[in-house]
């Protein structure tokens, strides 16, 4: 069975997409592991660092992405329509054990989610709207990823910014979670949120359906020399005094141009320049990663 991870923070702009194609990459590519990616994340970034923009046009036309499953479970009775293993693209950047269930720009329709919420509240008179929200939340990602969990050593879900429905769902999904954060108060800040968040969703099911659920670590990315290096230091001591050695990642990834370049070639930067010091961290903190790994 898969080990689910979720990359996640409440800012953007850390890092995350990054962190989560290049982890995947560098298992794929260095250690032979099967690697799903699932983005969760209505800016596709990780779909965009995976794959040419005309193939993502061309796999949409086809209603091959993410929007398509959610709706299967928002509209049980609607049109059946292609299950997940046939969505999901296989050999992604020619890597046999690197695959990627596209995302969309519009991946789900609110009205469709308020209006299923109400039918199933009308459906179950003993059930407040907060039990059926919280079902609902509990079991979309799940849904969608149970028919292919025993597919994939590790399937990471890119989960978007904030804490909207699909993000809270994939983070009850999992079983880890990522946390990138840039060397700024404005990430401490998103990572306080974050471990708020968690703490309340696990308060909320641990009565029916327990989450298990794990910090892997805090992964640092962006990090610099001069005056941004000084800064840093001074972030990550108050990182020290809140999280335990385990729970922080030792190898940060630091400002590289390769990072950026690669995103234009639509792929990691450990496969678009291995040589890089960008590429050279992440291989250095899959490593760490696997070291937590049970």
């Amino acid at each position: 069975m898969a080990c689910i991870v979720s990359t996640v923070n409440m800012k953007g702009g850390v890092g995350k997409t990054t962190l989560t194609v290049n982890i995947a990459a560098c298992l794929a590519q260095n250690y032979g592991k099967r690697v799903l990616v699932l983005d969760l994340d209505s800016q596709i970034s990780a779909t965009l660092s995976l794959m040419q923009p005309h193939d993502f046009a061309k796999t949409r036309r086809q209603q091959r992405t993410l929007s398509s499953l959610i709706n299967q479970v928002i509209n049980p009775n609607a049109k059946k329509q292609l299950a997940i293993a046939e969505m999901i693209c296989p050999n992604i950047c020619n890597l046999k054990n690197l695959a990627l269930l596209p995302g969309d720009i519009e991946l789900y329709d609110e009205y469709s989610v308020s209006q299923m919420l109400h039918q199933e509240a009308t459906r179950q008179p003993d059930a407040s709207f907060e039990a059926v929200w919280n079902n609902l939340e509990r079991i979309l990602v799940k849904t969608i990823i149970d028919p292919v969990v025993n597919n994939y050593d590790y399937i990471f879900l890119d989960c978007a910014p904030g804490y909207n429905l699909l993000t809270r769902s994939g983070i009850a999904a999992s079983n880890y979670y990522l946390l990138p954060a840039r060397p700024e108060p404005l990430s401490l800040v998103g990572i306080q949120l974050l471990e708020r968040r968690v703490k309340k969703l696990k308060e909320t099911y641990q009565n029916t359906h327990p989450v298990q659920l794990d910090l892997v670590g805090i992964v640092f990315t962006m990090s610099g020399g001069g005056l941004l290096g000084r800064y840093y230091k001074q972030v990550m001591r108050r990182i020290e005094k809140d999280f335990t050695p385990e729970q922080r990642f030792e190898t940060a990834i630091p400002m590289d141009i390769n990072v950026a370049k690669a995103v234009d070639m639509f792929m990691p930067v450990v496969l678009a320049a291995p040589n890089s010091s960008g590429s050279k961290a992440f291989m250095k903190l899959t490593e760490e990663f696997l070291g937590k790994m049970p």
